[in-house]
């Protein structure tokens, strides 16, 4: 058998697979181990995070940097003085861009450090709660 005649054979051969008596049954199986490895995937995913979520928290209440303090390093008072600038510079620029639009009441700097790790945590949740709503209704 030549090389032309084999190809075309095999070709034919191969384009209708047979179909099995228990074809429907391999997909429901196949259907069902791939739910249940997602449903156990999910929550490991979910446990570590909320572990990690609850570390990063007490570990965030317990942070004291110690930049302004005469103690610490010259390099600490540097990097504290200049995150007090920049605090200072970007809290003058959202009371120009509030004083703008008509909301030059509204002060940032009565807030605690912790009021805006707060908020800033919260409209963090809000966007990553949106994105899961987004990708589920893609998916």
């Amino acid at each position: 058998m030549s090389a032309d005649e084999f190809d075309p054979m095999i070709e034919r051969l191969f384009s209708r697979s047979p179909q099995m008596a228990d074809a429907s049954l391999f997909a429901a199986e196949v259907e069902t181990k791939l739910h249940s490895s997602s449903r156990v995937r999910t929550l490991a995913l979910t446990v570590a995070g909320l572990i990690g979520g609850v570390i990063a928290v007490k570990e965030s209440m317990n942070l004291n940097l110690h930049l302004s303090d005469d103690r610490a390093p010259v390099a600490g008072r540097v990097i504290g003085q200049g995150f007090e600038a920049a605090s200072l510079n970007v809290q003058g620029a959202v009371t120009s861009g509030l004083s703008q639009l008509g909301l030059s009441d509204v002060s940032l700097g009565s807030m605690g450090g912790m009021q805006m790790f707060w908020i800033a945590a919260g409209a963090l949740i809000a966007l990553a709660a949106a994105g899961v709503v987004r990708l589920s209704q893609d998916v």
